[in-house]
């Protein structure tokens, strides 16, 4: 019984994709880079890049380490 009400439900729902644009050779007609919210081609993003994933990837351990340490 199960099964069968299962499988009905599949059948109704439609599945579909929007198809994509062959009518240039990127997803967004403005082309790469345009879809995300920063420049990467600007003078110093390498820089400030690896800036922000070390102080996000260190952070949790300097709070861990100074919870540790500090007087009870």
């Amino acid at each position: 019984m199960f099964a069968a009400r299962v499988s009905s439900t599949v059948q109704k729902r439609a599945f579909s994709v929007t198809r994509a644009r062959l009518s240039s050779p990127y997803h967004y007609p403005e082309g790469p880079r345009s879809n995300i919210p920063f420049n990467p081609l600007t003078r110093f993003f390498a820089f400030r890049y690896w800036t922000f994933m070390a102080t996000g990837f260190f952070a949790p351990f300097g709070i861990a380490v100074w919870q540790t340490k500090k007087d009870q």
